[in-house]
């Protein structure tokens, strides 16, 4: 979840539509909607719905901004398709008109609160009744509407060429304001699309996940020509860098068009900043403000190219997806009801799209952003499947990250939210149903992962979810935070840390799930950086630009600078990093924490498109130690099924020992007052190359003696790295064949205190 500022969540919305370019796609969009040529070219068919409305007109223009349409057209009832409004227009006539390039548009609809009147014109009120009816209609033909399946977006709602939000809004003070000149347009893209390369079909459980914001990617790095810097192809020229550290799927932040472009608006400032992009305008367009390539059409085909660039070297893409609220924002005022943005969903078909409040006035909201999208409504539904389905198929992406999913679970649709994973109407399920998952042991499939949670009621979801879905595993995240930072005063047993090594059974083993079902993580784009959570006492936000100011964020952090010896967190950072590489689930690190990121302890950036917040690419010694330490973890992980399990562990696959060498009895597992363990995994078992593998890990304060159980007949304890500052350097990590010698069976090695130790038997 996100905290975002009170003007950035009331900003503007926009989508468009546009032609399905493959028949996959169009076949998951049963009711054809969009706009789409012919095979011939020669004609663009254009459909979108609507339950509510009582007419509804197609203007059409010639540039995406700052002109009168040259044509429009009445659009009448599909009679073979319910609630389904279509026109179809000759390319001849358009061309006639002036249309001689990309093919811009955007709809007019009127409705019970705003009756058609032959006698209305542009800003005026012919014909209104009211802002927002008793039924929750909220039509209103002032409002240019973008089309919710338009592949892209013409430009922002605003942007440094228009900065005047208010002809959006609905109410007393700018119903009649005519938003058309001004609107973004949905953009008719020809048909056909480019190769996305070859899919990988590795299994999750071996991936290693790298999560990163497209801009904040590459926008300050200097080995990228300025022109692709903080673009899809700044992003793909970083391909070869994330195969070199082993990372097998890159999750970006949301790329769906966004409302970004202000933040051009008041350079070196947060006011209204939209950076992480999570207030999605239109589920189908890839962000115009992320392509080099500013044409019609250049961003999807910019975005193909950075997909086929990472699917050539192996890695996955994963898109980070916001279908728990819309980007078109809520009420401005918490006092007045009328005073709405209506830029396309809203003006529509506003209760199809919406959750309202019981008396469909308001937005309900369970997000803290300001009002739900109707994910239990079939309609609305399709559009989260159809989206889903046009990213796989056209733009080759091969999993999604979704943003508050527990609303996805949502079965309630008026005022209300309940959380039902059994119920198969709902979105989850759907999804499941229609956007089939990869299967455990690989191959063609989607990988699906949840963010478990929401805010109120039974939102809290972690380990809830239905078969099929993954989740971000937040309980691993605050008992490995705790066990390393709050020592004696948080309450963490052996017991628990064994929990979460080994995949999280409490949560997702009688859920029919398994361990990389459980995406195992220190720190998120949504919090502190690993560095911050080893360098500061708690947040702070209220900083200066560019590392500030930044509104909202938790007051939970479970961080601490570790007495203020930087030594001391670095080691500490080495250890979270270890944490994930070694533990079954799967791991996802996120942008920039290889080389100890810090944002100076702001713990809720979302605002900040600044230097501070782009990933920067001047190292210190220190920085490229710990990105050789990070390499060398990746690599081990990447070179040992046994940490990779499919199944639960079981049997001799995985043993438990105290400090003292001994298997723990329930008095140990369950006291606090103990913070060592260690585990041996049978790596035979795997097939692995290591027949043992051996984690120690201090908890304590001070140096702890571990006594090594038996590394098998014949064979002796091998280090391969230590996390103790004493070790810390650029080899920290022995590559395969250089691992230090040790002992057998009862030598005892000294970890340090807060130190993690790991040996291979040989």
């Amino acid at each position: 979840m996100r905290l975002k500022s009170t003007l950035l969540c009331a900003a503007l919305a926009i989508a468009a539509n546009a032609a399905m370019p493959s028949l996959s796609y169009a076949a998951i969009n049963a009711q054809n909607l969009g706009a789409k040529y012919n095979s011939a070219a020669s004609t663009i068919t254009f459909r979108v719905y609507s339950s509510r409305a009582t007419h509804i007109e197609l203007d059409l223009y010639g540039t995406g901004t700052g002109s009168a349409e040259s044509l429009r057209y009445v659009l009448a009832l599909d009679p073979n398709t319910p609630n389904v409004w279509q026109t179809t227009v000759a390319v001849s006539t358009l061309t006639a008109a002036g249309i001689t390039g990309p093919v811009y548009y955007g709809y007019r609809a009127w409705g019970p609160n705003w009756p058609y009147v032959t006698s209305w014109t542009k800003g005026s009120g012919v014909g209104f009744i009211t802002d927002v009816d008793t039924a929750g209609n909220r039509f209103n033909p002032n409002k240019l509407l973008f089309d919710p399946y338009a592949l892209e977006l013409s430009q922002d709602p605003t942007n440094a060429s228009f900065t005047d939000g208010t002809v959006y809004a609905s109410g007393a003070l700018y119903r009649n304001r005519d938003s058309g000149p001004y609107a973004p347009k949905g953009i008719v893209l020809q048909n056909g699309s480019l190769s996305v390369g070859t899919k990988p079909t590795r299994a999750q459980k071996d991936d290693i996940v790298y999560e990163v914001n497209v801009r904040g990617f590459t926008k300050a790095d200097p080995s990228i020509s300025a022109a692709y810097q903080g673009t899809y192809k700044g992003a793909a020229l970083k391909a070869a860098y994330l195969a070199s550290l082993g990372v097998t799927a890159v999750e970006f932040l949301p790329v769906q068009e966004t409302q970004n472009d202000a933040n051009d608006n008041t350079p070196n400032s947060d006011v209204g900043q939209n950076y992480w992009g999570y207030s999605t305008l239109n589920y189908f367009a890839p962000d115009r403000r992320y392509s080099s390539d500013k044409t019609a059409g250049g961003p999807t085909k910019e975005f193909q190219n950075m997909v086929a660039a990472f699917h050539n070297v192996g890695i996955k893409v994963y898109l980070d997806v916001v279908y728990n609220h819309t980007g078109e924002g809520y009420a401005w005022s918490s006092t007045d009801k009328t005073t709405y943005n209506v830029m396309s969903y809203r003006g529509l078909d506003n209760p199809t799209y919406y959750e309202l409040t019981s008396d469909n006035q308001n937005s309900w909201d369970n997000t803290g952003v300001g009002g739900n999208y109707n994910t239990f409504n079939q309609i609305a539904q399709n559009l989260i499947v159809d989206s889903l389905a046009y990213w796989n198929t056209t733009m080759g992406v091969d999993g999604f990250r979704f943003d508050l999913a527990s609303v996805l679970g949502n079965t309630c649709t008026s005022g209300c939210y309940n959380f039902d994973k059994m119920n198969a109407n709902n979105a989850l399920n759907r999804i499941v149903a229609e956007i089939p998952p990869r299967p455990a042991a690989g191959g063609s499939g989607v990988d699906l992962i949840a963010e478990p949670w929401a805010i109120g009621g039974n939102s809290y979801q972690v380990g809830g979810f239905p078969t099929g879905w993954s989740e971000w595993n937040g309980m691993y995240r605050d008992t490995m935070r705790q066990a390393q930072n709050e020592m004696g005063s948080a309450a963490i047993t052996p017991g628990q840390l064994a929990t979460r090594f080994a995949g999280s059974s409490d949560l997702f083993q009688n859920n029919g799930r398994s361990p990389w079902n459980s995406v195992n993580f220190m720190v998120a784009h949504d919090g502190l950086t690993l560095k911050d959570v080893y360098s500061c006492n708690g947040s702070n936000n209220g900083q200066a630009w560019p590392y500030g100011p930044s509104d909202g964020g938790t007051s939970t952090n479970d961080s601490w600078d570790q007495g203020g010896a930087a030594a001391d967190q670095r080691a500490a950072a080495r250890v979270g990093l270890a944490f994930m590489m070694l533990n079954a689930g799967t791991p996802m690190i996120t942008g920039g924490d290889e080389h100890l990121r810090t944002i100076i302890c702001n713990n809720n950036p979302y605002n900040l498109d600044s230097s501070g917040n782009w990933l920067n690419y001047s190292w210190t010694a220190d920085q490229n130690n710990f990105n050789s330490f990070t390499k060398g973890m990746i690599a081990f992980r990447n070179a040992h099924p046994a940490l990779r399990p499919v199944t639960w562990y079981s049997g001799s696959q995985l043993s438990w020992y105290t400090p003292a060498g001994t298997t723990p009895d329930s008095t140990y597992w369950n006291s606090t007052s103990n913070h060592d363990l260690a585990y041996v995994l049978n790596g035979s078992a795997f097939g692995d190359s290591a027949s043992s593998i051996y984690v120690g890990y201090n908890g304590w304060s001070s140096a702890v003696n571990f006594t090594l159980p038996s590394p098998g007949t014949g064979k002796n304890w091998y280090r391969v790295t230590d996390t103790c500052g004493w070790a810390e350097g650029p080899n920290q990590v022995n590559a395969p064949g250089s691992e230090a010698f040790i002992g057998g069976q009862g030598y005892g090695y000294g970890i340090c205190g807060r130190g993690l130790l790991v040996l291979i038997a040989k």
